[in-house]
């Protein structure tokens, strides 16, 4: 199968008001032109470098968004064109994200990102220090930032049962913050693996890369 024919298979099974997110990391460029030919304009990277490389030489009309944990001394390189950063994870990146879109003159979208896995290896925010930024940005918000959902990744297992206790939990926290923070529309989960069932708890955001591209290259 090529890519643009997994491309249409995974289009063809979402419903229509779930955003699909290719995830072209350590892709080489053409694949992502492959993917941008059959009609893809929503890439994710989690690596700084190779994102503003790739953003560098493909078409500008494709949405790049930065899915990787987001070290603060690297938000300058992706703050000129980046069009929505997943991984917010501390209030201190979010200073930083802010004061970088004020010197680009530009209102950067970014996602909260949620722990919710029973994995350490995984970042997030845990319901109190979510609670915490949403209410600075309702009494006192930063002006170049949109908090436009919530992200989070489940545990990686086979478990269904567990995954879907995960993912019904950012559902619920995606509720609250929705009806508080009115920017709030989007919620990324689900990816090669589990999208299916995080599209049935409410995810109208995936991140798909093997499906699409293969197996990654490391």
């Amino acid at each position: 199968m090529s890519i643009a024919d997994n491309l249409s298979t995974i289009l063809n099974e979402i419903p229509k008001d779930v955003s699909l997110v290719a995830v072209s990391k350590t892709k080489p460029i053409e694949d992502l032109q492959a993917a941008y030919d059959a009609g893809q304009r929503i890439f994710g990277e989690n690596k700084i470098q190779e994102m503003t490389t790739k953003w560098e030489v493909l078409p500008k009309d494709i949405q790049w968004h930065m899915i990787g944990n987001v070290q603060s001394n690297k938000v300058k390189y992706m703050a000129p064109y980046v069009a929505l950063i997943h991984g917010v994870d501390r209030a201190k990146l979010i200073t930083e994200i802010n004061k970088q879109a004020i010197k680009n003159d530009r209102i950067i979208d970014c996602l909260l990102q949620v722990h919710i896995a029973q994995e350490s290896t995984k970042f997030g925010l845990n319901e109190t220090e979510l609670n915490e930024i949403i209410e600075r940005q309702l009494t006192n918000p930063f002006p170049n930032i949109r908090i436009v959902g919530l992200m989070g990744m489940a545990t990686f297992t086979t478990d269904s049962n567990q995954i879907k206790q995960e993912f019904a939990f950012l559902k619920s926290l995606y509720n609250k913050s929705s009806a508080q923070l009115n920017s709030i529309n989007t919620l990324s989960m689900g990816m090669s693996g589990d999208y299916g069932l995080a599209i049935e708890a409410g995810s109208n955001m995936i991140r798909v890369g093997s499906k699409i591209f293969g197996e990654r290259n490391y």
